[in-house]
């Protein structure tokens, strides 16, 4: 670790919705910062204002408070010592331009007059060369109209005439540049493979490449996380800041996994078809007219959400799957972060609400579930009563939203009975016993599941018939269905009256 203080960024583009692998990188970030000690700052690289998408701020920002991942310093997070923190802001304070012109100065960078008809044509002559990858480099640029091919006289009279132009990198030829990746290790490219990107756009806006190095530089980056899709062009910034001089300025480098489809088939796609969101809330994309469901109107809860999120590329070193926020504060490290894509497991994402749901307290369900039930049934429930429907059916859950489905024969007195288990335990015999069991029953002075429990099974043995032979029929009589809860707690909560009147309505239905 560097003595350096640990100051990360997570620094998405208003283009659109944040996707569940961006809230992952905040995520990483997050932790990373919490366990050291240090900043995590929140950046909006807002350099390309023909993609800007409005609400798109607005949005990253309540996706992280809904996840309790916030930054302590950034866009709607309070100013630091570094503010502005959207580039468009400080490109207006000439931040960098101030960098560009350094990188031109000292030869590294240069101005490129070239039109987009220019351009296009250079394409396709590398194309109809063969060339593989067509691009502006060290050697196409000598065709092209730049201040490497033009003389000086030249060069500056297009600039005094206010020409457009962009400044590229001047990338070298064929050059070994080799980096070190917290998670992958060293990384070795020949130059040759890198293009001379666009670093100023003629409009004066930086692109991603100058502006994200510029502001790690004065907001003093330490480690610099993102997705690995931008590994490629890590040689290119790694030689910016060596042509700046500032090497010893920039950040540890650390390029996560991808997250795969479900079958392992290709990168995590917003339109994936696995039946969960892939958004942390409700996204409207205006520019196509697509509506997104989000995790949080899902019905997940946030910190499932983030325990599912931490476990696709980064592993504890055991076999735990459940962490809180502070537990994952204090175990988790870059270097346990996998190189290999991590697959999004679709009902191991349920499964981890469903653990979330059941570790919820009683009180809280209920008062979550509440306007559901009372909305379906018009009526109003104590306290007591719905948490003990909590209680008892949340084990079956795995959102609080499928609770009503799960157990509306709580509320509701059946007027149906599953028909494949009276098929199957109806007879005479069974039904005797039924009718013995409620009288029992109607005996009891203490109606609570010890009791009822009791009754039963020492009806049935007094009867000759076996438990295994009569217990379902007797739970569909009382429920309607044939699966659910323990019977008996559900008998309690019901109640002596409750219940026998649900038996009388079986009793009178059923037929032998």
């Amino acid at each position: 670790m560097s003595e350096r203080r640990v100051r990360v960024r997570f620094a998405p583009s208003p283009t659109g919705g944040l996707h569940m692998g961006g809230v992952r990188v905040a995520l990483f970030n997050y932790l990373f910062a919490k366990k050291h000690g240090g900043d995590f700052i929140l950046r909006i690289e807002d350099t390309d204002q023909t993609r800007y998408v409005k609400g798109a701020e607005e949005y990253i920002i309540n996706s992280l408070k809904w996840c309790g991942i916030e930054p302590n310093e950034g866009v709607g997070f309070g100013d630091g010592p570094h503010a502005p923190y959207r580039q468009s802001e400080r490109k207006e304070k000439g931040i960098y331009k101030k960098y560009a012109d350094m990188l031109v100065k000292s030869g590294h960078a240069y101005y490129a007059f070239d039109t987009s008809e220019e351009l296009d044509e250079m394409r396709k002559r590398l194309e109809a060369a063969k060339v593989a990858a067509p691009q502006y480099n060290a050697v196409s640029r000598q065709t092209m109209r730049n201040s490497t091919t033009l003389s000086e006289d030249e060069v500056k009279k297009l600039l005094d005439a206010g020409t457009p132009h962009v400044i590229r990198l001047k990338v070298p030829r064929n050059e070994e540049i080799r980096f070190h990746d917290i998670i992958r290790g060293w990384v070795v490219v020949n130059s040759s493979q890198v293009d001379d990107k666009v670093l100023l756009k003629s409009d004066g806006m930086p692109t991603y490449h100058l502006a994200h190095i510029v502001d790690d530089i004065e907001m003093e980056i330490s480690h610099a996380m993102r997705g690995e899709e931008w590994l490629p062009s890590a040689p290119a910034h790694i030689l910016i800041y060596r042509y700046l001089g500032m090497e010893d300025k920039m950040p540890q480098l650390a390029h996560l996994p991808l997250i795969l489809k479900p079958d392992g088939n290709g990168k995590l796609s917003k339109r994936d078809k696995s039946g969960l969101p892939m958004f942390p809330l409700n996204w409207f994309d205006e520019r196509t007219n697509e509506s997104y469901i989000g995790y949080r109107e899902h019905g997940f809860f946030p910190e499932a959400f983030i325990n599912m999120l931490v476990l696709l590329g980064w592993n504890p070193g055991n076999n735990e799957e459940l962490f809180t926020k502070d537990e994952l504060i204090k175990i988790f490290s870059l270097e346990r972060v996998n190189k290999a894509g991590a697959k999004f497991d679709p009902e191991k994402t349920k499964w981890f609400n469903q653990q979330y749901l059941r570790k919820r307290p009683d009180t809280e369900l209920a008062e979550m579930i509440r306007p559901v039930i009372e909305e379906k049934t018009g009526k109003k429930y104590d306290a007591k009563f719905l948490e003990g429907f909590c209680r008892l059916i949340k084990e079956k859950a795995h959102f609080v939203n499928e609770m009503w489905d799960l157990g509306s024969y709580f509320f509701i007195t059946p007027t149906s009975w599953d028909a494949e288990v009276l098929k199957k335990r109806l007879n005479e015999q069974t039904l005797s016993l039924i009718k013995q069991v409620r009288q029992d029953l109607a005996a009891l002075a203490d109606f609570t599941a010890v009791e009822t429990e009791n009754t039963f099974k020492a009806t049935a043995e007094k009867m000759g018939i076996g438990t295994g032979q009569v217990m379902q029929l007797f739970r569909v009589a009382i429920t309607g269905v044939g699966g659910g809860p323990v019977l008996f707690e559900m008998m309690e909560l019901f109640g002596k009256e409750e219940s026998l009147k649900r038996l009388d309505n079986a009793i009178a239905a059923f037929k032998v």
